[in-house]
């Protein structure tokens, strides 16, 4: 689990069961997508819950999860730069 720790302390994941993140502090958990299948049997991952596009269609119920996952990864996980010159210091 690749956990990102913002200025402030707060700390993004991608929800899994290998740490108890209680332990951290309170959470508070939100769904980042909706993996759900069309009328014709394609399967679709949809980011807007965290502000990103609709992903597929996919054949498979496995290969929009992993675009889903690669999606969080690339897009929502990472905190946004700063251009703020002072954050450098």
């Amino acid at each position: 689990m690749q956990l990102v720790i913002t200025p402030v302390g707060d700390v993004r994941c991608l929800y899994d069961e290998s740490l108890d993140l209680s332990s951290l502090g309170s959470a508070h958990i939100q769904r980042g997508s909706h993996v759900e299948p069309d009328l014709f049997g394609h399967w679709f991952a949809d980011m807007l819950p965290v502000g990103g596009p609709r992903l597929g269609p996919f054949p498979r119920r496995s290969d929009a999860l992993s675009a889903e996952v690669a999606w969080l990864c690339d897009h929502w996980l990472p905190p946004p730069l700063s251009t703020d010159s002072t954050a450098l210091a």
